[in-house]
């Protein structure tokens, strides 16, 4: 006999008939979730970050390995031209590959975009080492640009849609997403660089088809990755990507990519000068590590302040800190210059990018933040342009200069376009007029 029919036990009341307690109903509330690093990880998993970390490295193996491999048979003229065309098919690309990464859904997208630029990674370096003409080998770094698969702005749109509307678990993701560009930056150039001395100077572009091909697919293939939001006919027409807002945050994107390009310029020109041009790249990379640092700190403690708010600061502080580089002559001065900015880069991004979240359409938001990734390329060539030639002619200060200048312009537009409502939710999707029916709410758009 079972002991839920012994016989003579007296009977008790249920205990879903007693009133329920307030310190029971506290323990039977749900348990918040875990902030910072934890709500991180436990949003989409431990391999989701370290898969976009790996197939975004190529970004940075790239450019410094296309320039240390031209310029090891041709010179730095060549190797400039060709890392120019790199830079310029990436931000013509761009906007395309997250375009049709929100209509088709980032799987198919992803690795068609991996597979052809493995493929056209491997045949530049076939080129450069073939000795074939310069336009062959620009024609090819222009495609290389193009098929990049934007695996950055990607994995940021991915962790928006993950987060949904819990907007401090948003911000936590974000700034461990710009965290992580910021340590490829720092590993990449310093890699890159490795490679070139110790096995070849193309094992760098070698190295980053291989990522591109293995972890460029297992990001496309994870289970968060997002299928299609523009998959009806005529929706993508219906959804306007373009806002005052999403235009503001673009132009600072340029100007924060100016600022970049002028002090790297600047770097280099003043390595030159003193006959170590090889210890550039060690002192921009003071740069990435203190971000790095900043990016993990905002992670950790993000602050209350509100983004608008945060976005107008950091800019603020990273125009001053970046006028010390007019004052330098040296490269220890140059480097505590660059460590410097470094503190209020990934914060500014961090801020940058989640306001891009809150103003771009949620359908299109992978096409929104590659945009503004486009953007920061963008400021990045024009300035290379300036500031080069004007660093040949007047000296490393020159290109410093045109640093602190795009920083100050930077600025003055956060302190002064970024008012109350100019960077507030994004607006509603306009509908197509239909005849009234009951609506069951509102829709997020």
């Amino acid at each position: 006999m079972t002991r839920s029919t012994r016989p003579n036990r007296p009977s008790r009341p249920a205990r879903s008939a007693q009133p329920l307690r307030p310190e029971s109903a506290a323990a039977a509330a749900p348990a918040p979730p875990p902030a910072g690093f934890r709500g991180v990880l436990a949003l989409g998993g431990p391999a989701l970050p370290l898969y976009a970390f790996l197939a975004r490295l190529p970004a940075a193996l790239c450019p410094i390995g296309t320039l240390l491999l031209i310029n090891e048979r041709d010179g730095i003229g060549d190797a400039a031209a060709v890392a120019a065309a790199l830079w310029l098919g990436q931000a013509l690309g761009g906007p395309v590959i997250g375009r049709l990464a929100d209509r088709r859904g980032h799987r198919p997208v992803l690795l068609l975009a991996c597979a052809a630029n493995a493929a056209v990674l491997l045949a530049l370096v076939a080129t450069v080492l073939g000795g074939l003409p310069p336009a062959a080998r620009i024609t090819l770094a222009v495609a290389a640009g193009l098929t990049v698969p934007q695996v950055g702005p990607l994995a940021r749109a991915r962790w928006a849609r993950l987060a949904g509307e819990d907007k401090k678990l948003l911000g936590s993701a974000l700034s461990f997403d710009t965290t992580l560009d910021e340590v490829g930056f720092m590993v990449g150039p310093a890699l890159a660089g490795i490679l070139a001395v110790t096995v070849h100077p193309a094992s760098a572009l070698l190295l980053a088809a291989a990522l591109i091909l293995v972890f460029g697919t297992l990001f496309a293939v994870h289970p968060t990755a997002p299928g299609p939001t523009l998959a009806a006919p005529g929706a993508r027409a219906a959804v306007r990507l373009w806002s005052p807002g999403l235009v503001l945050l673009f132009a600072m994107a340029v100007l924060q990519g100016a600022a970049w390009s002028g002090a790297n310029t600047g770097v280099n020109a003043l390595a030159d000068s003193l006959d170590e041009a090889g210890a550039a790249g060690l002192v921009w990379a003071a740069m990435a590590v203190t971000s790095s640092v900043a990016g993990f700190v905002t992670v950790a403690r993000p602050g209350s302040a509100d983004l608008p708010v945060r976005l107008r600061w950091t800019i603020a502080v990273q125009a001053v800190l970046t006028l010390p580089l007019l004052a330098v002559s040296g490269l220890t001065g140059a480097t505590l210059a660059v460590a410097g900015i470094g503190l209020a880069v990934a914060p500014h991004l961090i801020a940058l990018f989640g306001l891009v979240e809150r103003t771009g359409p949620a359908e299109r938001m992978g096409e929104a933040m590659t945009v503004v990734g486009s953007g920061l390329i963008l400021g990045q060539a024009a300035a290379a342009l300036a500031a080069g030639p004007l660093a040949q002619a007047y000296g490393y200060r020159a290109a410093f200069a045109v640093s602190c200048a795009a920083a100050a312009a930077s600025a003055v537009v956060a302190l002064t376009a970024t008012g109350k409502g100019r960077l507030g939710p994004r607006p509603a999707t306009p509908r197509t007029p239909s005849p009234p029916v009951p609506s069951p709410g509102p829709r997020r758009s």
